[in-house]
């Protein structure tokens, strides 16, 4: 979003997610919108998104939104109703209706716990998701089946190829912590990148949390709660 150049008061209320541009009129004729302190005149006047106050509250994250969500089971990262509960129904309304409005980055499954960030950010996204920039994503889990020691060199080779695919898996860190639990360093995050992988070597995936997301973690956040981040700085 361009914030620093004066832009319509209607535009900017519609692209925050606060109303639809017809909705800002009537917003600014009850006075809930305010410039430098004054009640606006009128909702197609311009003022810099900094100038304005809503309710005597700053626009929300005028940069941009950056999210970590400890999502819980049970929740889909999709906007799709019939897939049912959906991780933004955890977080303000409002910042579904932004423009662009707010998405995760990557997925985790319905039943995958932990570390989702979301933003309303495109190439933040491309950003933390590409595996040329190397992101690295923790994962726990359990698994019905024997983890056994030659799968950490099998996963850190970069040769193991999933079912349905023709370029390897980049390396991986599995590190065993029983026979049965693990963690998993990944840098990329193919399609039920995990399962997959531990499913190829005959084990199933029967428990999977993400515990952190390049240099976030869930420190402080119970499922279900969530916090902003500081902005990532833009690459020179």
């Amino acid at each position: 979003m361009t914030v620093g150049q004066p832009r319509r008061i209607d535009q900017i209320l519609s692209n925050y997610g606060y109303c639809s541009r017809r909705e800002a009129r009537i917003w600014v004729a009850a006075g809930r919108v305010t410039i430098e302190g004054r009640a606006a005149p009128a909702a197609d006047d311009k003022a810099l998104v900094s100038q304005i106050r809503v309710d005597g509250e700053p626009v929300d994250s005028p940069d941009g939104l950056l999210v970590l969500l400890h999502k819980p089971a049970g929740y889909v990262c999709s906007r799709d109703e019939r897939e049912g509960p959906a991780v933004f129904d955890l977080l303000p309304a409002r910042w579904s209706l932004r423009n662009p409005p707010i998405t995760a980055v990557g997925r985790l499954d319905r039943d995958t716990t932990g570390a989702l960030l979301l933003t309303d950010d495109g190439q933040l996204v491309q950003r933390m998701t590409s595996p040329r920039h190397k992101v690295p994503k923790l994962y726990e889990l359990t698994v019905q089946g024997e983890l056994r020691p030659e799968m950490v060199a099998r996963f850190a080779a970069g040769t193991l190829v999933l079912e349905g695919e023709d370029a390897p898996c980049r390396p991986a860190v599995l590190t065993i912590l029983s026979a049965h639990s693990a963690t998993l360093e990944l840098i990329e995050g193919r399609y039920h990148q995990v399962k997959r992988m531990l499913a190829s070597q005959g084990c199933v995936v029967t428990w999977l949390h993400r515990s952190r997301f390049g240099d976030h973690d869930l420190a402080g956040l119970s499922p279900g709660e969530w916090r902003l981040l500081p902005r990532e700085p833009d690459p020179p």
